[in-house]
């Protein structure tokens, strides 16, 4: 089994509406630069240090002299940002008022750079994976010499839920995935996504309609992803991460869907936890 851990680099859950800058860190573009490095590469090896190393890091793609680590360690992820559409560290590195160079094409170099220097690997992860015109806004704007390139990571991570949008569906992912591929030529994940296992999803219309609200339906979703991934030009497609498979309490993940979890309420992995075993 596989690890990702991930960085939010705020006090609070980070999210497309949520990225505030720790109260502890400095506001400053040139403290931030410092404070995100020296974080992200403490992390990375304490890790490694306990036993845990760290396979892949997630904000953007770096391959920092090495993309596997040695066959004998297990593989595990991390992510450095989370569903960062509008960019990281607010208000310093907010996209929508500062621009892509004000901050969050440097701070995500510096925290590849920090990857790097704990010698592992990279991912940046963005919302709505779907959305052609918000990827391509992102993946356009975020790259400028000297401060944050296609060097600096390794793989694209994206978000691709069926409930925030009813035209989230399949062929609009593929397209957008196919697009980014074909222009960067570097791998691809689906880091977060879910289906409803029971209940109802109040006043939602999933984007794929045939697939039912069910534990058969989770697996019937994730395999979609799946063939999407597998259907992506030069291999490209790397893995699914589901997100959140086990949050009793949580049930609906902040959705409007009642379950979407692969345990019941007791615990007890439903069927549909299989669905990453072959």
């Amino acid at each position: 089994m596989s690890i990702l851990v991930d960085l939010h680099y705020s006090d609070t859950w980070a999210d497309p509406g949520h990225q505030a800058i720790p109260s502890s860190w400095p506001t400053n573009l040139n403290g931030l630069n410092t404070q995100i490095w020296t974080y992200t590469r403490d992390v990375v090896n304490a890790f490694a240090n306990q036993g845990t190393p760290i396979r892949f890091i997630q904000v953007g793609p770096s391959y920092c002299g090495q993309f596997y680590l040695p066959d004998h360690l297990p593989p595990y992820f991390a992510q450095i940002g989370n569903e960062i559409n509008d960019g990281l560290l607010w208000p310093t590195g907010k996209i929508s008022s500062k621009g892509f160079s004000r901050a969050s094409q440097p701070v995500l170099h510096s925290a590849s750079t920090g990857v790097c220097a704990a010698t592992s690997g990279s991912n940046v992860h963005i919302a709505n994976g779907w959305e052609s015109s918000g990827v391509n806004f992102f993946w356009n704007g975020i790259f400028l010499q000297g401060q944050f390139a296609t060097s600096d990571f390794d793989l694209f991570g994206f978000s691709f839920y069926p409930f925030y949008n009813s035209v989230a569906s399949y062929s609009a992912l593929q397209s957008t995935l196919t697009g980014i591929v074909n222009k960067f030529g570097k791998d691809v994940m689906v880091v977060e996504t879910d289906w409803p296992a029971t209940g109802s999803c109040s006043g939602v219309t999933l984007s794929e309609r045939s697939i039912p609200i069910s534990v058969a339906g989770q697996t019937t979703w994730v395999n979609g992803i799946k063939n999407v991934l597998a259907a992506l030009p030069g291999g490209h497609g790397t893995g699914i991460v589901y997100w959140e498979p086990g949050w009793i309490g949580n049930a609906g993940l902040g959705s409007s869907c009642s379950d979407n979890l692969l345990v019941d309420g007791s615990g007890v992995s439903r069927a549909s936890m299989s669905m990453f075993s072959s």
